[in-house]
């Protein structure tokens, strides 16, 4: 019974001892993650180490380090072709016709030296085990044919004892009929000692001697409960297994109780061991679900949408944190951590390559914003010294505005094609306003009149003054009134003499309480008689105001049409109209101030 029990163990055991061609290396399947693998080496340092391990027998050669050096060799590999054809974009040239100067042929070479070594040292094993599988047999055949002889069964201990040892001895069979082989071998021993008739004293020995040495096996096996190593304890447990099964069997009373205490002590094991396994695993399964994410990020950028070089830069910032992210994960399950990673490489191409081909773009573009640039600047330094004021004043404000239309230069000639514009433009005007010197008369004048008009305006503030409000108020238009007609002053008189006016009138509207739009007027009028010498200034002011009334009458046009849709017989209709009528007070209330302010540019243009 006990070596019954023994042999249920043998399936879970002998695999550890047969080689798996799983575990050999796969050179047709080659790892390119570029995730961690150690310690960093050259290629040529790999191909080295590569080539001292396959001058090793098959069976010392380090599975793991060979793996490991495939993973750094082949990411190296991808890195330099990858190098490669940015620098062949970066040349300029085009990324289908990239053909890849390839350096892993030795490599490969030496990695098909190892595999056929390895094959071999398989078929030399698989040979061996068939050999041994046909002694057993011959053996368990010969144990069989001996109980089979129950006169003579006791002349047959020493041989069937000689068998049993040479059993043990005999090495490892396939593995697909270990279990079997070993059962057969069991039920042979077992059914030739219930044929045995031998002295008891001699079979109660060989139990105890038994039943000592598996006592023994259940103490190691209960102690690996307390190693901290869940891989090192499970190894260590099969080996444990190989023992009980070559150890003989105890007496029959007690052969299930001791297996069973071997059993509990293999089952804490083997569920630390399985415990492991499965914590391995959901670990694997947030990898992946965070490196999947991170490729579904990258994938829904969308590269079409991409249209300054800002958001190309903030785009390219939000690619490289990622790429951050993906270092800090560990591996996702081994059926999908490539394909993974392959994804994650593929959008993160796809991005710099749609990056590359925009700025390729943007340099066509920014050496034709260039040339229109300078064909401006030759236009506004052929009339920068036109004495057509009026004309030409026109025609350089138009110069202005198409420059404006324009989009951006080069960086590195940004500021000088700038600064041959805008001296043309300024030399010109530089000019005008020396032309227009004759004036200085009049100006002596209007300086004379402005100052007069500031001194009323000072009297009508003054606290002796008991001018009632509306009186007031009116003498107030009446002067500003004045003031606008009046001309030009002296350049150096006329920040001073503006400021003046524009504080007794702020005075005025606060003592007289003047309604906010007048005021706001009044701050208008004091920015426009700053601008009064610079016409370019003016022109632009003047575009602007007329570019906000034609939206505000667009917007009147859209209200007024709207006020057909209103019915005003219910309560509900009769407040939205009221607010709609409302609405359409004010735009034209805004539009008469703009039209006033257009009237008042157009004055001193």
């Amino acid at each position: 019974m006990e070596l019954l029990d023994s042999a249920a163990q043998t399936a879970t055991q002998v695999a550890d001892h047969t080689p798996n061609p799983e575990n050999e290396i796969n050179t047709d399947a080659i790892e390119t993650s570029g995730c961690d693998t150690g310690t960093e080496m050259s290629a040529e340092a790999i191909i080295v180490r590569i080539k001292e391990i396959s001058d090793l027998d098959a069976e010392n050669m380090p599975t793991d380090e060979i793996g490991r050096l495939k993973q750094q060799f082949y990411h190296l590999h991808n890195e330099d072709i990858r190098r490669q054809r940015e620098k062949h974009i970066a040349d300029g040239g085009d990324e289908a016709t990239f053909t890849p100067v390839a350096d892993d042929e030795a490599f490969k070479n030496i990695l098909n030296i190892i595999k056929e070594k390895k094959a071999a040292f398989r078929a030399k094993i698989e040979a061996a085990q068939l050999a041994n599988l046909d002694r057993k047999r011959a053996i368990v055949a010969e144990i069989t044919e001996m109980s089979a002889d129950t006169d003579n069964v006791n002349r047959h201990y020493t041989r069937v004892k000689e068998l049993q040892t040479e059993f043990k001895a005999t090495g490892e069979v396939p593995q697909q009929y270990s279990t079997d082989i070993w059962k057969a071998f069991q039920d042979a021993v077992e059914h030739f000692y219930d044929q045995w008739k031998v002295n008891k004293e001699l079979r109660d020995y060989d139990f105890k001697k038994n039943l000592s040495e598996k006592q023994l096996l259940i103490s190691e096996a209960a102690k690996l409960a307390d190693e901290p190593d869940v891989v090192t304890a499970f190894k260590r447990l099969q080996e444990l297994h190989d023992k009980w099964r070559e150890i003989g069997p105890v007496a029959k009373e007690i052969r299930d109780e001791i297996w069973l205490q071997f059993k509990d002590a293999s089952a804490n094991v083997n569920k630390r061991y399985q415990a492991f396994f499965e914590d391995r695993k959901k670990r694997e399964t947030e990898n992946e679900e965070a490196k999947t994410a991170l490729c579904a990020r990258i994938e829904a950028i969308d590269t079409a949408a991409l249209s300054t070089y800002a958001a190309w830069n903030q785009a390219t910032a939000d690619i490289i944190a990622a790429q951050e992210e993906w270092k800090t994960l560990g591996y996702a399950s081994r059926k999908v951590n490539n394909a993974l990673f392959s994804r994650f490489r593929a959008c993160c191409d796809a991005f710099f390559s749609a990056k590359a081909e925009f700025f390729r773009n943007m340099k066509d573009e920014l050496s034709q914003n260039l040339a229109a640039k300078t064909a401006l600047c030759e236009q506004a330094e052929a009339m920068k010294d036109s004495t057509e004021w009026r004309k030409t004043t026109d025609k350089m404000v138009e110069l202005q505005q198409k420059w404006k239309a324009i989009g951006a230069v080069p960086k590195k000639q940004s500021d000088q094609i700038w600064k041959r514009f805008i001296a043309a433009c300024d030399h010109f005007f530089e000019q005008k306003k020396l032309a227009t010197s004759d004036t200085r008369r009049t100006e002596q004048a209007n300086l004379k009149a402005k100052r007069e008009i500031v001194a009323a305006l000072e009297a009508l503030n003054s606290p002796e003054a008991e001018t009632p409000r509306e009186e007031a108020i009116k003498q107030l238009q009446e002067l500003r009134s004045r003031w606008q007609s009046t001309g030009h002053v002296p350049f150096k008189e006329k920040d001073k003499l503006h400021d003046a006016y524009r504080e007794v009138v702020r005075q005025l509207y606060d003592k007289y309480d003047v309604h906010e739009n007048r005021a706001r007027m009044a701050s208008f009028e004091s920015s426009i008689e700053k601008l009064a010498d610079d016409s370019n200034k003016l022109y632009r002011e003047r575009e602007r105001l007329a570019r906000a009334y034609e939206n505000r009458r667009n917007e009147l046009h859209t209200y007024e049409n709207n006020l057909g849709f209103f019915n005003s017989k219910t309560k509900n209709g009769d407040s939205m109209l009221r607010e709609l009528e409302r609405k359409i007070q004010f735009i034209k209330d805004d539009l008469a101030q703009l039209e006033k302010k257009i009237q008042m540019i157009d004055e001193k243009l």
